[in-house]
Parts: structure tokens; sequence; C-alpha cells
């Protein structure tokens, strides 16, 4: 069987919509990772992920990058197939600030928003990213760059 290629990959995620499975929070939709996870292994049960981190003082693998300051950030990649994507996040409060010297459950729950924010990478949610609520056919003729642009006087309308 052929592996599949980022495009064709794209053409299946980019299709699904996400609408009903997202929560609002701070004025951002978050994607469930749980739901989100389901459509992955639907779609590619074998993709592999991947949690980079760094050694700590002391010689420990953290699975997270930590800078001065004590704040972190998480970075995984997902492979399907050939094509890996890559994404971070920081470790965040609930208002989007960035955690100093963050406790387990704040990583976790990073970890599994950049696992989804990942999948986005893909094509599953990632209109989510652009401020629209679900999936639209793109308008024919209009560049990317100009589709783009829409996207952004949308969400700022």
């Amino acid at each position: 069987m052929a592996k599949p290629t980022a495009k064709q990959i794209w053409n299946t995620l980019s299709k699904v919509d996400v609408s009903k499975h997202t929560e609002d929070r701070g004025g951002l939709s978050y994607l469930s990772w749980a739901w989100a996870w389901g459509v992955m292994q639907d779609h590619y049960p074998d993709l592999t992920i991947k949690w980079q981190g760094q050694l700590d003082e002391n010689g420990i693998m953290r699975d997270v990058n930590i800078y001065p300051g004590g704040s972190c950030m998480v970075n995984c990649s997902v492979t399907i197939g050939d094509v890996t994507r890559e994404m971070w996040l920081p470790v965040m409060d609930y208002r989007h600030k960035a955690i100093a010297n963050p406790d387990a459950r704040a990583i976790s729950d990073a970890k599994m928003r950049c696992l989804t924010k990942c999948f986005a990478m893909f094509g599953l949610g990632h209109y989510i990213y652009a401020g629209e609520d679900v999936p639209q056919e793109k308008p024919k003729g209009l560049s990317v760059q100009h589709q783009e642009q829409r996207a952004k006087e949308r969400a700022n309308a």
C-alpha cells in the first residue's frame, strides 16, 4: 500500500468539520484533543508522535524546553508515512500568558494542545487558527495571499 502524500493527507483532514468539537475559552477556540486523536486514528492509525525536550542541569531529559525566567515550551512532531509536521507551544495560563515554573498539569495540558495544533498542520481544524468556524470552499480565482487576507478580515470583524 502506498504511503499518503502531504497533499492527500491535507485533502482528507482539511475537509473535516470540527466545529461541534470545539470549546471557546478566553476568546479562542480549542479543539478537543481526544476527538482529534480519534479522527487521526480513523484515517492514519500508524501515525507516530515524538516529543522533544532538553537535558536539565542534572542530566535528566525533560519533556519541555526551559527558558530563562522559568517559562517553558513544549514541542512535538507527528509523522504520517513519510510526511512529518512539527509544532511548538508555550506552557500558558488561562490568559494565554507563559507560566514560570509550570507544574506537571500545566505541562500535560500544553502537550495535548500542542499535539492538536500539530494535527492542524496536516489540515485537521486548521481553519480554527485563521479565525473561521467551519471549512469553506476556497473562492475561485483568488490567490492564496488574498484568501489569507480575507480570513484575517473575517477574524477581525
